[in-house]
């Protein structure tokens, strides 16, 4: 079983979970760090708009429940590419760890950094998770 550390600074985040859910479902385990500077491309208010609908939504107490945190959030759109209601897509998603910055277990290990999914390619306005996350209601803790 190969372990695999990922820098989601200024990565894209749709981009960066289809590698990590493809990388989950050949058996890998996946840490992800700095998930909170990661990028939403598109314009920020409609974004956050369409995020605050999806916590907002349902009752507080039976849901839907929708995260407000940006680890929380990467791990949702992660899930969302697995194929969740099959054992095989849980048994993924339970090998994904996804940190608010970077943990002192990781400091000195090497962390691949993604070309594919670099958020200084794109021509359009972003947002980055934690941006988001402060602006749908989550308190800062990063």
């Amino acid at each position: 079983m190969i372990m695999k550390i990922y820098d989601a600074e200024n990565q894209i985040v749709g981009r960066l979970s289809t590698k990590i859910a493809k990388d989950l479902l050949a058996g890998d385990r996946v840490i992800v760090v700095n998930a909170e500077k990661s990028v939403l491309s598109g314009n920020p208010k409609t974004k956050s708009a369409f995020y605050l609908h999806r916590v907002q939504r349902g009752d507080p107490f039976k849901g839907p429940f929708f995260p407000k945190y940006p680890d929380d959030i990467f791990r949702r759109t992660v899930r969302g590419m697995l194929p969740w209601h099959k054992p095989r897509g849980r048994d993924a998603y339970r090998k994904l760890r996804v940190y608010i910055g970077v943990p002192e277990e990781y400091k000195n290990s090497q962390k691949e950094k993604l070309t594919v999914a670099d958020a200084n390619k794109l021509k359009t306005t972003y947002i980055n998770l934690g941006e988001l996350a402060t602006s749908i209601g989550a308190k800062k803790r990063w």
